[in-house]
């Protein structure tokens, strides 16, 4: 078998059907808004046929306050390949990319085990992470919720606080200004430049929930689908200014409930966060009734006695 790697839609093969987050789409948009650089390994067998793809996105990040600039790499899921063609796929884009980005990053692997021995060889280490997912198909949202959220968003409705998709040039605008503003001081969260969001709406991939009291935007979330499976991407609010509307939780609450009436089988948290005893974001995800499944997230970092060390302090 083969590796190629490919910088350019235009230059791809015929690729099989694959999750969203490794396609052809989603390269192609990553390749048309700032800050993003889409590289995309191909497995071919003898024969040329395509029997493998993962794509892995170059990040641009760069702030005033606090000050950094860096590149990154961002590698979601394993998109159902096996171990080792997944070892030689990471493999190809670590000898391409290394290099020329601070570090890269593999998430959300199908299984906590799955490749380690292949990404152990190719200098990651392992850092323990939390995953939750909801089950949308053997129970409704409502006889997962605890009893005491749902009370919780059933007040605030009756106080007049309405949860939609966002429609407008308006909508949209307010919900780039939360989730910005949400986001400001914390570094590590990557927020994409407004032009990925748009794509991934006109591609019809996704829908951006925004929660509104007296027409300002308290709540948001954006949501976008694969397959049978939705995915919670970003979500942010004014839990301390309005905390008695709970507006955090009647945003989830609703884009869960949307998820489950279009039909799709979970829901996916995408980032809960470490697994630490006291994990309020984690804790407050669990109470929608979701399963809490213990994961490794992988890093690699490019400057060799950096990696050496973050690896011995991520030891198990």
């Amino acid at each position: 078998m083969n590796v190629a790697i490919y910088e350019h839609t235009a230059d791809l093969p015929v690729l099989p059907e694959s999750i969203y987050f490794h396609s052809r789409e989603l390269m192609e948009l990553c390749e048309q808004v700032p800050r993003h650089k889409p590289y995309m390994a191909v497995v071919t067998d003898d024969d040329g046929n395509v029997t493998a793809h993962l794509l892995a996105i170059v990040r641009f990040r760069r702030s005033w306050f606090p000050p950094y600039l860096y590149k990154h790499v961002r590698i979601y899921g394993d998109n159902g390949s096996s171990s080792d063609v997944f070892g030689m796929m990471v493999h190809a884009l670590k000898e391409k990319l290394h290099n020329r980005t601070l570090y890269i990053e593999v998430s959300n692997l199908s299984q906590k085990m799955f490749a380690y021995r292949q990404l152990r060889q190719d200098g990651f280490f392992p850092v323990r992470w939390m995953s939750i997912h909801n089950s949308l198909h053997s129970r409704t949202p409502e006889e997962r919720i605890s009893e005491k959220l749902y009370k919780r968003i059933g007040h605030a409705r009756t106080r007049g606080i309405v949860t939609k998709t966002v429609e407008t040039a308006d909508e949209f605008h307010a919900f780039s200004r939360l989730l910005h503003h949400h986001n400001w001081f914390k570094p590590r969260r990557y927020i994409p430049h407004d032009d990925f969001f748009r794509g991934l709406l006109r591609q019809g991939r996704c829908k951006i929930f925004i929660t509104k009291f007296h027409e300002r935007v308290i709540g948001c979330t954006v949501c976008v689908y694969s397959g049978k499976d939705a995915y919670l991407w970003y979500t942010a609010s004014r839990r301390k200014s309005y905390a008695p509307l709970h507006p955090n939780a009647v945003t989830i609450w609703e884009t869960i409930c949307h998820a489950h009436a279009a039909g799709y089988d979970h829901i996916r948290f995408l980032d809960v966060g470490l697994p630490y005893r006291k994990n309020p974001y984690r804790d407050f995800i669990l109470r929608f009734g979701g399963k809490e499944v213990s994961t490794y997230r992988w890093f690699r970092i490019s400057i060799r006695w950096v990696n050496t060390l973050a690896s011995w302090l991520w030891r198990e």
